[in-house]
């Protein structure tokens, strides 16, 4: 796992791999012209990227054409997934905070504008994931699919 995390943080190799999420296969000369670099550059940030198994490649007479290869990408996400999903001591700091509220409320203080701005904060909250998930979503999505859904590459 930290071969991956390694590859990954390289700036421009995130830049190639998004570069090739977005455009589909595309050769080493593309992906020069598309981002500005050096066609040595490019190569080499290929190839590690080809060793580690984030993208693959396929020959056609002299012409090399790349492609991203999620599948290690996924055993990263499933990595992740433990620590972006509220645990239980999490969980029951929000148990706490509520009956903290309702223990006020019983007792008499004012906790009109706690209330609002806790509200306030998870309607916030809950957009930004609804955001984060549909813009997942799309990134997910075939370029041509994406395109003709939402009118963008």
């Amino acid at each position: 796992m930290a071969d991956i995390f390694d590859v990954v943080s390289d700036p421009t190799r995130r830049e190639l791999l998004v570069a090739l999420r977005d455009g589909g296969e595309q050769s080493v000369g593309e992906l020069v012209e598309q981002l500005g670099l050096t066609q040595p550059t490019v190569s080499k940030h290929l190839r590690v990227l080809r060793e580690n198994g984030l993208v693959v490649v396929r020959e056609n007479g002299q012409h090399r054409f790349y492609r991203v290869e999620t599948s290690p990408l996924v055993a990263v996400e499933d990595w992740l997934a433990p620590f972006l999903v509220p645990g239980p001591t999490e969980t029951q700091a929000v148990a706490d905070d509520a009956s903290a509220t309702v223990f006020a409320a019983w007792a008499g203080t004012d906790v009109a504008s706690d209330l609002g701005r806790r509200i306030a904060d998870g309607r916030y909250q809950v957009r930004s994931v609804i955001q984060d998930a549909s813009q997942e979503v799309q990134r997910r999505l075939p370029p041509a699919v994406r395109e003709r859904l939402f009118k963008r590459p």
